[in-house]
């Protein structure tokens, strides 16, 4: 017996934590009971479980994808507005579902991992893992070493403080700086609020990295299937 949300991760529908958020939304049945309770067991030989109607089955190939997300590009399987998603950009390639590891706003562009591997999107986004994600932002003005210094110790955005973080200046131009900074977090548009906070906002953001796994020449909206190496780098300290 294992729990229902590790199993629908299992099976590909997406990271385990949002797939709790499926399960308290009533979108689950299991063998034709609406279940919204988190601790509930299934058994993957004997019970039925149904997501949205759609019948699961555990995963038997695993798929690992790093996309350049471009800007205005939704980091979700479907949007409710009809928007453009990552998922979107892959499924002409890939016979299977898959589902986007972690997110990216909106209007931020780069790194971003698709799997049905629910076990490895929990590892990559739980705050335990400690995974480092390395941005490179345009930012207006620039920032003093007080400045710099008050980002690296940690910053309270949202009422809680930052963990400790990493910010280095690339270069400097007409009045706006080119920085490289580094995070532990994943927390709604943190590198931004972050930014804000020291007083110099973000005019472009783009995530190059997430632990040693690099982005490299990938140009937007173009992706590239990861082999184990390149799937273990992620974990790379």
């Amino acid at each position: 017996m294992v729990r229902l949300q590790k199993f629908m991760a299992d099976c590909g529908v997406a990271s385990r934590r949002k797939c709790e958020e499926i399960i308290l939304q009533g979108r689950v049945k299991v063998n034709g009971r609406t279940i919204t309770e988190l601790g509930f067991k299934v058994d993957p030989q004997k019970d039925k479980v149904l997501v949205d109607g759609k019948k699961l089955v555990p995963v038997q190939k695993k798929i690992y994808i790093m996309l350049n997300k471009p800007f205005g590009v939704i980091s979700s399987a479907k949007d409710e507005k009809g928007r453009k998603t990552v998922v979107d950009l892959v499924k002409d390639k890939v016979d299977v579902r898959v589902f986007p590891v972690g997110r990216l706003d909106f209007d931020t562009t780069g790194l971003i991992l698709l799997t049905n591997d629910g076990e490895f999107a929990y590892k990559v986004t739980h705050p335990k893992h400690d995974i480092e994600k390395t941005y490179i932002a345009l930012i207006e003005g620039v920032p003093t070493k007080e400045e710099i210094e008050q980002f690296k110790k940690g910053l309270f955005i949202d009422g809680k403080l930052t963990s400790p973080a990493k910010f280095r200046i690339l270069k400097v131009f007409k009045g706006m700086s080119l920085v490289e900074i580094k995070i532990h977090e994943g927390r709604n548009r943190q590198v931004r609020k972050m930014c804000d906070a020291i007083g110099h906002r973000v005019l472009k953001l783009k995530r190059v990295a997430i632990g040693k796994l690099k982005l490299g020449k990938l140009k937007e909206g173009e992706f590239v299937f990861l082999d184990e190496n390149m799937v273990n780098k992620v974990f790379e300290k």
